[in-house]
């Protein structure tokens, strides 16, 4: 596996990026975050209803939403040969029946081949130990436009204390 694998400043782009995301309930939410992969040209847009429709169906199963105002939909697909991830930030917050109870306010969807499942298990562990400081999580929420947000992760992932979780999740 490859560093990449588990950094969500290379899975996501400001095209996949969006602020200030207002949806009345997760399902809308997901549905805009499967859209916002269409218009960046990661998903073909004939793939609208399966997305929505695996990652919905996850979302059903068990809520993806945890703690701190974090939500990560994610699902797994045999019609997708790579990861692909959206984010939005939603400061007024969205009903996500998270661990705690307070409403989605940064959102990250990833699908990923079901072939990679290891691979998509460590992404998820990469980016829920990215987001477990809760003056960063505030950082990206109050970013201005989705070029700075996606600045934020990116310095982030680039610091040493990151680089040490990296090689202990790969084993090195």
């Amino acid at each position: 596996m490859t560093n990449a694998a588990i950094l969500l400043g290379d899975l996501v782009h400001p095209g996949a990026i969006a602020t200030s995301l207002d949806a009345p309930d997760k399902y809308a939410a997901i549905e805009s975050l499967v859209d916002l992969l269409i218009a960046a040209g990661d998903l073909p847009a004939e793939f609208r209803e399966h997305a929505t429709g695996i990652v919905s169906a996850r979302e059903h199963s068990l809520s993806t939403g945890m703690e701190h105002g974090i939500a990560l939909p994610h699902a797994a697909s045999d019609r997708i040969d790579r990861r692909i991830a959206a984010l939005a930030t939603a400061p007024e917050g969205i009903p996500w029946d998270s661990l705690d109870g307070s409403p989605a306010r940064l959102i990250i969807l990833l699908i990923s081949p079901r072939r990679e499942f290891n691979i998509h298990v460590r992404t998820l562990a990469g980016i829920s130990h990215l987001l477990n400081r809760n003056a960063f999580v505030e950082s990206l929420v109050a970013a201005p436009d989705p070029e700075a947000l996606h600045d934020l992760i990116q310095d982030e992932e680039s610091g040493s204390w990151f680089e040490r979780f990296r090689r202990r999740l790969q084993g090195h």
